[in-house]
Formats: C-alpha cells, structure tokens, sequence
C-alpha cells in the first residue's frame, strides 16, 4: 500500500464507523407525529430525573469506594495491603446485570436472607421492613459495587505516580495522613479522578439489564419500550440522541477538568513511596474498608452463583449451553479480530501521517466506547436496514427477486456494532505499544525499500504481539459481557450467554441462569488480572 493512500483509507475508516453516531444526531430532525409528544407528556420527565440521580448516586459510590481504597492500598501500609491491590478489581469481572440478578435471589421476600430473618424472628409478611432491592436505590448500589473499581484503578495509578518530594514536603509541615490526602494528593489526582468516575457514570448511563429488571425507567429502558413496543425507529433514535447528550456533558466534563489542572512534578524520579504504617484500630478499619467491596462486589456474588451452578449442574451442561458457549466465543473471537485488525490500520495510519485531519478521524472513531450500547445499535440498525429495504426494493423491481435481508438481522450487523462500541479498547492498547517503537525502526525500514505496509508488517507486528494479544482479550471479554446491543442486533434464533442469563433471569429463573452467569465472570477474570500485571510493572519501571 502507498504512503499516500493512508489518510484517505484511514478517513474513510473513521467515517464509516462514526456513521451510527451521525444516524442518531440526523434523526433530531425526523417527524414523528405524535409519539414524542405522548413521550414527552408521560415518560420523559422520569427517564430524565431517574437517569440523573442513577449518575448522582453511582458518583458518590464509586468516588467513596474508589478514591478511599486506592489511597490505602497506595500510601498506607496494613495488613493485606498486597492482596487488596489486586483484589478490590476483581468486581470489574462481574457484570452489573449478573450482580442484580445475584442479589435479587439473595435478598428479595423468598431469598435466604429475608427467609431466615423470619425463621430466627417469627415474623410473617407484613411484620417488618426490609430495604427494597428492586428499587432506583438498589440499582445504586449494585453499579457502584462493580464500577468503583474505574475510579480505583486510575486514582491508584495517580497516586502511585506523585512525587515522593511534594509528600515529603507534607509531612515536614506537619500534616497527618488525612490533611496529605485532602489538601495534597487528592488535588494532585483529581484529572485521573474525573476521568475515572467519567468511565463510571459512562457505564452507568449505558446499563439496560440492572435497570429493566429492578424497574427502574431511564433512557436505556425507554429506548427498548419506544423501539419494541411503540415501533417508532425516530422516536427511539432521539431518545439515544438525548441519552448521548448527557454522554457529551460528562466527557466535556472530564476534558474541562484536565484542561484547568495545572499540576505539575518537581522531582524527574519516582521513588519508591514511604507509606503511612497503620496498626491498631486503624489498621483494622483500613482492612475492613478494603473487605467490604470485594466481599460485595465479587465473592458473595460469586459464590452463590457457583453454588447455584452446582444445584443444576445435572440438566444445565447440556448441548444448547455448549451451543451457547460456542456462539458467544464465536462471536465474541471474530468481533476481537475484526476490531484489533482496524485498530491496527488507524494506529499505524496515524503514525505515518500525524495530521490534524488524519489525528482527528481518528479520534472520531475511537469515541464509541462513551456511547452506549443501546444507542449504537439503533444508529446500525436504521441506515442498514434502509440499505436492505431499497436494495430489495430495486432488486423487486428490476429483477423480479427479493434479496432479503443481507445485513440488518445478521451477525454482520452485530459485529459491526460491536466494532463501533469497543475499538477504543483496542486502539488505546495498540498506540501504547507504537509509542515504544522508535521512528528510527521505520526510519530503518523505509531506507532498506520497505513500503509502509511491509513496514508494519516485518517491523511492527512481531514488535507489538503483547500489546496486541492485550488488546484482543480486552475486547473479547466487552463483547462476551454486552447485552444491550446484542439484544436488539442478534439474529433470529441465535442467542450468547449474555441473552440466555438475561432470558433466564426475567423469568425469574435465577438458578438456571446461574451457568451461563459464571461462565461470563470467569471469562472476566482475564483483563482484571492483565490490569493488575499492568499497574504493577509501570511501578517498578518508574521506581528502576
């Protein structure tokens, strides 16, 4: 390929897979008669305030949960400390709607907790109250319980990161832990904060499976009811145009606050950290702080999935979940391929020609992973079964013969979508690992008589196998894990482990969705363990 035709494959690239973006933003100014004003009459106002007190509250929860355990695990040195580093990311690997279904088994009126309440007590029905789970609260709680681990992961790294002499300079001055933390390094790290509960309030805006199944109405659930029960495409589209408005507000949001810091190391090395040693009292409410998200988020959850795993193991295991796990890896294996294949050619594209045009698209492209799932299947949907419906149309009318349906209500459309939602992922890991290869490799290639392509070919690939091994387990595991999109995109009759658990549960069939659950945490393991590897090895290399 020439030099040349990088900038127009990779605009072309960008273009196409910012086109559901476009789609839904088109779709502000399509009539649609008088569906959005019934919409607007009835429903609206609740999806717009159960949608902001869905992000006030996940906020404090994550902010709470994040900021609080990664500065211990950090700064503070108490028993456990090691282990908690790594653990407090295990909810990560537990999906929000896994976790609602779990808890709702747990603790709802015929769950074991409320049943030995009432046989330890004597109470009846009636005689007592206990906090509803299936409420706006309890959806709170179980997204925070699983997001936190965003606003760890980045406010550990920024706290591992801050120089050992503005600390220093703290403790001279007689500041205790709580002042350092308050006036010093909370300051410090507050771009890597926003931009950690951003990623948080992003997931949460995007969640349809907690939300449907606790009854909670928002944007993502009244995307669903407006595009299934009412059968109005434009008035779904603008109810995603709405959603994605407030998925532009945070991420101006988070933008905003990276442009006014302006902090800055006065050290060139970071040395390793002297941490506050904890002990007593102290050492004790620190372990139990960093307990309580990982008992909650992920080992209570857990067990009793594989304890209900093991009640239906003798009709569970049979060839339709085998079929399950073989379309769910089948899909999810051919949406990494494809997505790490075009994050390459967009890395590489902007490594050859760092134009503002080329730089641009680029970024464009790499904005799905902010935009729910939900959204970017109605913005595939439309135009894709605009192209089938006039594709057949002509075929009618000129041949005689109707085409069909080529790609809407096929897999193509799903992985395109996918494609869309997750490339991000793989497009970040990707540009990491370019960023270590030095100019003078392709300096080197180019006066050998190596063309781009052959360039990134013999020089790069076999430079950047780790990252993009990364960089397809990441999307992977996304797209094991996604539900909205892969419920309204799938085919017909063609079902993954995310719809069967989401099928099963609605029918308040807990147990029987507990393998396919487990399945999907097992397989989320994977990038929890490779962040973890990640976080602790930039430390060592800052500290060398």
């Amino acid at each position: 390929m020439r030099r040349t035709a990088w900038p127009i494959i990779v605009t072309a690239a960008a273009v196409t897979i910012g086109l559901p973006v476009l789609v839904i933003i088109g779709h502000l100014f399509v009539p649609t008669g008088d569906i959005w004003r019934h919409l607007a009459q009835t429903v609206l106002a609740d999806y717009v305030r159960n949608s902001l007190l869905l992000m006030l509250g996940v906020a404090v929860g994550t902010l709470i949960g994040g900021v609080g355990t990664a500065w211990l695990t950090s700064m503070c040195r108490f028993p456990g400390r090691r282990f908690f580093e790594w653990a407090l990311l295990l909810p990560m690997a537990m999906p929000a709607y896994i976790i609602a279904y779990t808890y709702t088994g747990l603790l709802d009126f015929p769950g074991p907790v409320q049943t030995a309440l009432r046989d330890w007590t004597g109470w009846g029905f009636g005689d007592y109250w206990f906090p509803p789970i299936r409420s706006l609260e309890g959806a709170i709680v179980m997204l925070s319980l699983v997001l936190y681990p965003y606003v760890y992961l980045l406010s550990r790294a920024a706290f591992l990161s801050q120089s050992l002499c503005v600390l220093d300079v703290s403790r001279t001055l007689g500041n205790g832990p709580w002042r350092t933390f308050f006036f010093v390094a909370l300051p410090l790290a507050r771009p890597a904060i926003v931009a950690g509960l951003t990623l948080a309030l992003m997931e949460a805006l995007a969640d349809y499976g907690t939300v449907h199944y606790f009854g909670v109405q928002t944007f993502t659930t009244g995307i669903f009811r407006t595009w299934f029960g009412l059968n109005s495409a434009a008035a779904a589209a603008q109810l995603s145009a709405m959603l994605l408005g407030f998925v532009l507000v945070l991420i101006l949001i988070e933008r905003y606050s990276r442009r006014q810091a302006r902090y800055h190391h006065t050290s060139q090395r970071h040395q390793a950290i002297r941490g506050y040693r904890l002990s007593g009292w102290t050492a004790a409410a620190a372990v139990g702080f960093c307990t309580l998200p990982v008992l909650f988020g992920f080992l209570v959850p857990a067990g009793q999935l594989a304890a209900w795993a093991i009640t239906v193991a003798d009709t569970a295991y049979d060839r339709a979940f085998v079929t399950l796990v073989a379309n769910s890896l089948q899909l999810a294996g051919l949406a990494a391929l494809v997505t790490l294949a075009l994050a390459v050619l967009l890395g590489y594209g902007r490594r050859l020609h760092p134009t503002p045009l080329v730089g641009g698209a680029v970024r464009v492209a790499g904005l799905g992973y902010a935009v729910p799932g939900t959204v970017i299947a109605i913005g595939v949907i439309i135009p894709f079964a605009w192209f089938d419906n006039t594709l057949d149309t002509w075929a009618r009318a000129t041949f005689g013969f109707s085409t069909g349906l080529l790609l809407s209500g096929t897999l193509a459309a799903l992985v395109f979508a996918y494609l869309v939602r997750f490339l991000a992922v793989a497009l970040h890991t990707v540009d990491a690992g370019l960023a270590r290869i030095r100019p003078s490799m392709d300096e080197a290639g180019r006066s050998l008589g190596l063309r781009p392509g052959s360039v990134l070919q013999r020089i790069h690939l076999p430079m950047l196998k780790g990252s993009l091994l990364t960089a397809t387990l990441l999307v992977f595991v996304d797209v094991m894990k996604e539900l909205p999109a892969t419920l309204i995109l799938r085919p017909f009759n063609y079902n993954t482990l995310a719809v069967r658990v989401y099928e099963l549960a609605t029918d308040e069939r807990l147990a029987d969705a507990a393998p396919a659950a487990l399945t999907i945490v097992l397989a989320g393991l994977l990038p929890v363990f490779l962040l973890s590897r990640s976080i602790t090895r930039s430390r060592h290399a800052e500290t060398a």
